[in-house]
């Protein structure tokens, strides 16, 4: 490698530790930030969402529901909802209805969330991309400026090329669906 070209990289005093705690501090505060833009709703959907999937929740169930039983068979003078349990069965009934679509607006702001993610995800790589393209179109100037041949069987002059998303896309579909030609959207 060329000697002054040590020297810039040997100069950044960032080790990967360092690179790394900061973008997950950077992801933290992006998490934090989405976290502080809930509505009141959201918020309570959410809890109720994290509550309801909870063991604790289901142990909690299962007891209820256990000594529910347990007292109304075995109870010696007042069966308050005697076999087949009715009044157990509607409030179970009462539950899932609450509880189904507020763990539905729980999950679609979790999946709106999780599209603004892979839309920046997308984003930050499509521009990666083009930064890689410039700098081999770069390191190719750099040596043919310095005389250094480059081996034939580099795939360098393929890569320098722009990458067109479009023609990717349609790549892993015509893979993907290979034989099921109807599914090739």
């Amino acid at each position: 490698m060329i000697p002054w070209l040590i020297d810039l990289f040997m100069k950044t005093n960032l080790t990967l530790s360092d690179i790394t705690r900061k973008n997950v501090e950077m992801v933290a505060r992006i998490e934090a930030a989405a976290s502080l833009k809930r509505t009141w709703g959201q918020r309570v959907a959410d809890k109720f969402a994290g509550f309801i999937g909870s063991w604790t929740f289901i142990i909690a169930q299962i007891t209820v529901f256990a000594s529910w039983i347990v007292l109304n068979v075995v109870a010696w003078s007042h069966h308050w909802d005697p076999y087949p349990f009715i009044l157990l069965d509607v409030l179970l009934t009462f539950q899932a209805a609450l509880a189904g679509p507020v763990l539905m607006m729980s999950q679609n702001r979790q999946g709106r969330l999780n599209e603004q993610r892979n839309h920046l995800d997308l984003q930050i790589n499509l521009l990666a991309e083009q930064e890689n393209t410039e700098m081999l179109i770069l390191l190719r100037k750099i040596c043919d400026k310095l005389g250094l041949e480059m081996d034939d069987g580099s795939p360098v002059e393929s890569l320098a090329n722009i990458t067109d998303p479009h023609a990717l896309i349609q790549q892993i579909q015509e893979t993907q669906f290979a034989g099921h030609p109807s599914k090739v959207q």
